[in-house]
Order: structure tokens, then sequence, then C-alpha cells
């Protein structure tokens, strides 16, 4: 274990200066933070009060309820095809625990490495490092969605890689993995892990499963994303068979088992159908569209179109390269929260990641601003 080399989550620096601004009277549009500004449905809801009136409040087997790991399994054999058991799904507090559970099972030495993009989501090297583990980098490319494939992964493949950590789709860049990306990466022979959080919020395309193409892997994923219920903090793993055990004692030992009530409403989340969450998918969409359109006014390319989660990632570099001044720049001057690409990596330096999780008009306000941004540092550039 080593505390030493987690860092800071920059984003939380900016949540909390826009905070501070928004206390002092600055009128502030957060596009910072990941998070669905959504209520939960109230299905969902209703089960969890009613599950607490039954008194519900107790352990449970610290794999999860079998009800929900059924359900589970069931999700995953309807929406993609594969044949999981109920026995190979583990409930946890969250995807983050879950896949700080995986990491824990698979490094055993300070020299193994798990390969991971740059950028990508900033904690997944802080808990390859707590681990004990190495991080090991592949530079991705904005022409290629800053998605992994088995073209780059081979390069840095070694007797010391315990696994091969995805995501799509992706945070930072809300891109997808093509069907046949993700069949090479699961054919390179090393376990897969994959960062599944954001499947259900695509658009125009459709979403695969690792485990279409291999059962060397583990599946990460819970309801924050999909079913709006971040504070619910309820995630799964689905792992090899031959991991199951392992993790099942971390879980045992370190969680003693997740939220009895919440694992009853998760129950009603994949057994029933929810229009709310269609219509969030639809408003996400129609955000998505707005700011895809809006872009180019703004002299902002994106070579490859965001088909998932809710976010943009937009090149800024010709504006300022520190991605972290410049976003301190623009939210002090025009009131817009959005996240410097070095959170994510040096390779999301010049970036900045936009989260849509917020109303349309809003986000048409933050356009507005960030475009008298752009204009006066362009007049200001320009040669007198």
């Amino acid at each position: 274990m080593n505390t030493d080399k987690v860092k800071p989550f920059i984003v939380m620096d900016i949540l909390e200066r826009a905070l501070r601004l928004e206390k002092e009277g600055s009128p502030i549009i957060h596009l910072e933070i990941g998070e669905p500004d959504f209520r939960t449905p109230q299905s969902i809801i209703d089960e969890a009060v009613e599950s607490l009136k039954k008194g519900q409040t107790h352990y449970t087997d610290s794999r999860g309820i079998i009800e929900l790991r059924n359900a589970i399994a069931s999700y995953y054999s309807k929406n993609y095809g594969v044949n999981v058991s109920e026995e190979q799904v583990l409930v946890t507090m969250g995807s983050s625990p879950g896949l700080l559970l995986v990491l824990s099972a698979i490094i055993d030495s300070q020299s193994d490495e798990v390969i991971i993009g740059n950028p990508c989501y900033p904690c997944y090297p802080n808990f390859i490092n707590f681990a004990g583990g190495i991080p090991r980098y592949v530079e991705t490319s904005e022409e290629e969605g800053f998605q992994l494939n088995a073209r780059i992964i081979k390069k840095v493949l070694n007797k010391r890689t315990r696994a091969v950590l995805i995501n799509s789709p992706s945070n930072p860049s809300g891109t997808l993995i093509g069907r046949e990306d993700m069949k090479e990466i699961a054919g390179l022979g090393v376990p897969v892990i994959s960062d599944e959080i954001y499947h259900g919020l695509v658009y125009d395309d459709k979403p695969h499963s690792i485990l279409e193409f291999t059962d060397n892997a583990f599946v990460l994923n819970g309801f924050s994303k999909l079913f709006a219920m971040t504070g619910w903090r309820l995630g799964y793993i689905i792992a090899p068979k031959e991991f199951v055990r392992k993790i099942h004692v971390l879980l045992q030992n370190f969680f003693i088992s997740p939220n009895s009530f919440v694992q009853r409403a998760a129950v009603t989340a994949l057994n029933e159908e929810h229009p709310e969450v269609e219509e969030m998918k639809k408003r996400y969409d129609a955000r998505r569209r707005f700011l895809l359109e809006k872009m180019p006014e703004l002299g902002i390319k994106i070579p490859v179109e965001p088909k998932g989660a809710f976010y943009l990632f937009i090149n800024m570099s010709h504006i300022n390269k520190d991605s972290y001044n410049l976003a301190i720049d623009i939210l002090e001057k025009e009131g817009v929260a959005m996240t410097p690409g070095i959170d994510f990596g040096s390779r999301g330096e010049g970036f900045l990641r936009l989260s849509y999780a917020n109303s349309i008009e809003n986000i048409s306000e933050a356009v507005r601003r960030l475009k008298n941004y752009i204009e006066a540092k362009e007049t200001l550039q320009k040669p007198s």
C-alpha cells in the first residue's frame, strides 16, 4: 500500500473555488462535476422507503443479496447476450470500491503493472498505486477518441502486466471503444478490467461489454450514472470464477456488506422500466447535439464524436496550453466551471472536460460566456 503516490483530485479544486465564488455572489455555471442533474426514479425511491419500513436495515450476505446478484446476471444476459452466473457477481458500495478490490486481488508485488490510457479517469492511477502496483501509461490520441486499442497496448505488454484497464464510454472523452477494437483487446491474453459505469448512457451507438469477447475479465458497473443514484453508493463486480473467493474475502473484511435497503432498491432499478431514465437519456442527447453544433462556432474541433456518458473533452491549447490556469481563468472571468485536462493525465494538457449534466439553458449561457472569453483572448493574441 502506497499512500504517498495518491494525488489530489483536481476537479475538486475547481468545484471548491466555484462554490466560494458563488457564496460571494458570482453566478457560476457548473460544468465540472460528472454527476447526473436528475432525480432518482420514483419507483426506486419508493422501494428503498418501503424496505426501511419493513426493517431491512441489517447486514446481508457480504456478496450482496441473492435477488440483486440474480438481477445483475440477468441484466447482462439480456443486454449483452452473455452467460453470467450470480456466483460471479459481488455487490459493492459503489464502483470505486469495486475497482480497489479487483486491483488488490490481482496485484501481488510492487513490480506488477496495470496498463491504462493517458488521459484517463484520475482515480485509476491512484488506485493502482495504493494497491501497490505500477500504472503503465499508454498515450492515446485525440484522432482516435483518446481510446486504447490493441496496437498501442502491445507496445507496452510485458511479463509484469497484470491487467489492461479500459473505460467505454470514457471519462473524460465520452467516446466508445468499437466492437472490433474491444475484441482485439480481449484477445491479447491478459486480464481486462472494464469500467462500464456509463453503459446505458449511449447515443446513436451500442456499447459492448468486454464479457462478449472474453471470460478473462473483470467488469465494474453500478447505479450512479444510469439511474442517477450517485449518493446511494452501490456498484458491483462481475469477476472470473477463480477470483471470486479472493475478492469475497476482501469484501468481508473491509466492508462487511452493502447497505441492505439500497440493494432492495437496486433490484427495482434493474427489474422495472423507468420512463424517467428514458427521458433523462433524451435530454442528455439533446444537450450533446447542441454542444457538438456549437463547438465549431467557437473554433473547437472534436475529431471523434462522443456518443456516451455526458462529457466533451475540448482542445483549448490554442488559447492556453496550461489547462489548470486556463480553467481557473475562465471560472473567475466568465463564471463557467470546467475540469482541467491535466487532471486526467499529461496527455490531457491543453484540454478541458465539459460535463453536460446541466440544463440546456445553463449550457447555452455557458457557451455564450465561453465564446466571449475565446474572442477576447484571440483579440489579445493578434499582432498589433
